[in-house]
């Protein structure tokens, strides 16, 4: 069976991509006011000066007027650039406006709905293989088809939606090829220029609002004399030519939409190793009544977000089941501005021998569902049992320092970045298994999830942690000091691997907190770290991950735009960073030297003058500072980055645990996430893992990696 690859191009280029379609974007987006402000110029003087309503004289008609020409342009740009900064400014706050601007419903982390529950399970599944933060999860309840998007700024701001069609028809294996079809969206670049999109193309569609506006007020009003016409040709005007502009936005939007559909799919096969997983999601769409048709009427402005066409039109039951022509075979004249690509087309690329024959699909009875997902969840459970690692004797505690290491190849390690395999989706299939049914169910609460984050901030030094026990009793919750200490000792029996995956699988519930829990949760977390007047490396990290990825949130924060094409500007940033690197991994000055000097090696084509900072000037405010600048390079050249970062970390061809979590808070800070390291597979074995062939899928190991 053929399965398709995005070998030809990696996360960076994709990102890089991304981001040079957004100025083509905005190239066509010029083309096209400019085109709509001429025509309504011409409309203007057509209907006001071209017919013998104003104008008594027998003189020709003048087409070029400077003055009304200046005052239609002005008109129509404020009119177009309000709307378009409107649309833009009310989908600043990320992915969860356009999940409730949709319809969705934001599921519970700790359902007890055995399809919501299997849904959360997949995206959290591949949220920790994936290196990303869990993204909150959306449900649009009235919607029968088989669809699904993702949306937002960035990973951080990222959210999932499904519909109800979606968990009632899919079986996991399906289910698990959608979601990682969107993951594919988050983890490209895609949702930022999706947003963009949506918010570019509201400016165009006033005009044809305001026409709509103009005809129906004109028509009310009864007025036909002195000027009633001219207004009533007016708005017809501006309502053609509004949808004029409306008709090239759905151009823009296919094709930026459509080449990035199929790199989605083959993608999630990738990520996946599944092809009939995706592939019988798409023929379940081809056979079910409602298709992947989305009933709310502002589907047509996110048609574009949808995993499938949103806007097909579905047949009526009776006649699908009569003629057995289910609605993805009918054909439309107009599919050369779908913002997808045709089903079948899709599907063979996945499956060649695709016959084009779509089966009839029903949506399940009760009855069927509730045995499907008691046959699911059976096996889950008994691999859960079997698999859960124990701790080892020599395994470090949480909070403890960590020796171990994993073997890497400089050469290979920015395959790192924005990848993620079968082995990964397993890795975090085994890894949430083995946590504690309690700690799972406590990471799905908004209240324990805090104390999760707390008891992980524990020091083992016992002076230390009265300490931090004495802030706990005196915050406003009485109950978190023991919540704590019941989640230290839930924590204590777990690996140190679960320890990040446990902070990413405690996002969502943290974004459920209020404001004023929020902000006293920060305040909490910041005296804890702060308790033993040193900040270890693992609190760096967690407190990172926090910062980044809820302060976003609660503070309606959007990541920036990339700024700088060159990393001379950033020398400083760049020298403190691998210098920064440099020391965790290594106890000689020689040594990190040394792995300085194979980072800088990685960077020789940018010319710059770096040198070795002292260890005392690369603590984490100077590393904070210099990751806030970095961010703001081009994907291309954050690949140079990382890529110089992998050098540095496994210049001895080993990475510390020290060195890893580093590096995962740096690939972060660029929005590049970074998939767990597997325990005792090198790089190789990676590229294997994502080429053809399908080694069995690890075991996760104790004390390797968090």
């Amino acid at each position: 069976m053929a399965v398709p690859t995005t070998h030809t191009m990696d996360f960076f280029e994709l990102q890089d991509q991304a981001h040079r379609s957004t100025r083509w974007l905005i190239a066509y987006f010029i083309l096209a006011v400019i085109l709509i402000i001429l025509a309504i110029y011409f409309a203007v003087i057509t209907i006001f000066f071209g017919f013998d309503i104003y104008v008594t004289s027998e003189l020709p008609l003048q087409w070029w007027n400077p003055e009304w020409f200046l005052w239609v342009t002005a008109a129509a740009l404020s009119v177009i650039v309000i709307g378009s900064v409107y649309k833009v400014f009310a989908l600043s706050a990320g992915g969860e406006v356009v999940a409730r601007w949709l319809g969705g419903r934001l599921i519970d982390s700790n359902t007890a709905n055995p399809q919501e529950r299997r849904l959360l399970n997949v995206v959290e599944e591949m949220a920790i293989a994936s290196g990303t933060p869990v993204p909150s999860v959306y449900l649009l309840e009235e919607e029968n088809s088989i669809n699904a998007f993702a949306a937002g700024y960035s990973p951080a701001d990222a959210v999932i939606g499904v519909t109800q069609g979606t968990i009632q028809i899919l079986s996991r294996d399906e289910l698990q090829g959608v979601i990682a079809h969107e993951f594919s969206h988050i983890l490209n670049g895609d949702m930022r220029l999706n947003l963009r999109l949506i918010g570019v193309l509201n400016g165009i569609l006033v005009i044809a609002m305001i026409g709509y506006v103009i005809l129906r007020s004109t028509r009310v009003s009864g007025r036909r004399k002195e000027g009633g016409a001219a207004i009533l040709m007016l708005g017809g005007a501006l309502l053609i030519i509004g949808y004029v502009g409306v008709f090239f936005g759905k151009l823009i939007k296919s094709a930026v939409s459509r080449q990035r559909e199929f790199l989605a799919d083959a993608s999630a096969v990738q990520f996946t190793r599944n092809p009939d997983g995706i592939a019988d999601a798409l023929k379940k769409i081809g056979g079910l009544v409602y298709g992947s048709r989305i009933e709310n009427p502002k589907a047509e402005e996110a048609s574009h977000l949808f995993f499938s066409d949103g806007m097909h039109r579905a047949k009526p039951p009776a006649l699908a089941r009569e003629k057995r022509l289910p609605p993805a075979q009918a054909k439309s004249a107009f599919s050369f501005m779908a913002t997808h690509p045709p089903l079948k087309k899709r599907i063979k690329r996945i499956q060649p021998s695709f016959n084009g024959n779509f089966p009839v699909v029903e949506l399940p009875s009760q009855k069927t569902l509730a045995e499907r997902d008691k046959g699911e969840l059976a096996p889950f459970a008994a691999q859960a049992g079997a698999t859960a690692p124990k701790p080892a004797a020599s395994t470090s505690p949480p909070g403890a320092p960590a020796t171990q290491t994993i073997p890497v190849i400089p050469q290979e390690m920015t395959q790192l970045f924005g990848k993620l395999t079968e082995a990964h989706l397993a890795y975090a299939a085994l890894l949430l298994a083995a946590l504690p049914s309690q700690l799972t169910a406590s990471v799905h609460e908004p209240s324990t999830a805090r104390a999760i984050i707390f008891a992980l901030l524990l020091s083992r030094d016992s002076e230390t942690r009265r300490a931090q026990f004495r802030l706990l009793n005196e915050s406003k919750d009485r109950l978190v000091a023991r919540e704590t200490l019941e989640s230290s000792t839930l924590i204590d029996r777990c690996p140190p691997e679960t320890r990040l995956p446990l902070v990413d699988l405690a996002l969502p519930s943290l974004r459920a907190l209020s404001h004023p829990q929020y902000e006293e949760f920060t305040r909490l977390v910041e005296q804890l770290v702060e308790a033993d007047q040193k900040i270890d490396l693992f609190e760096y990290t967690l407190h990172h991950i926090l910062r980044r990825h809820l302060d976003s949130y609660f503070r309606e924060t959007k990541p920036p735009a990339p700024k700088y094409r060159s990393l001379a500007p950033l020398s400083n940033e760049i020298a403190l960073l691998l210098s920064s690197l440099a020391h965790v991994g290594h106890d000689t000055e020689e040594q990190a030297r040394q792995a300085f000097a194979q980072g800088v090696e990685e960077l020789e084509k940018s010319r710059l003058k770096l040198s070795l900072q002292k260890e005392e000037e690369c603590g984490f405010e100077a590393l904070s500072r210099a990751l806030d600048r970095l961010t703001l390079i081009t994907p291309l050249l954050k690949r140079r980055l990382l890529r110089a970062c992998g050098a540095c970390v496994s210049h001895d061809y080993q990475v510390k645990v020290q060195e890893g979590e580093l590096l995962r808070a740096i690939a972060d800070s660029l929005d590049c996430p970074m998939p767990p390291f597997l325990a005792g597979q090198t790089l190789e074995r990676s590229a294997e893992v994502a080429g053809a062939t399908e080694p069995a899928a690890p075991e996760p190991q104790r004390g390797d990696r968090k």
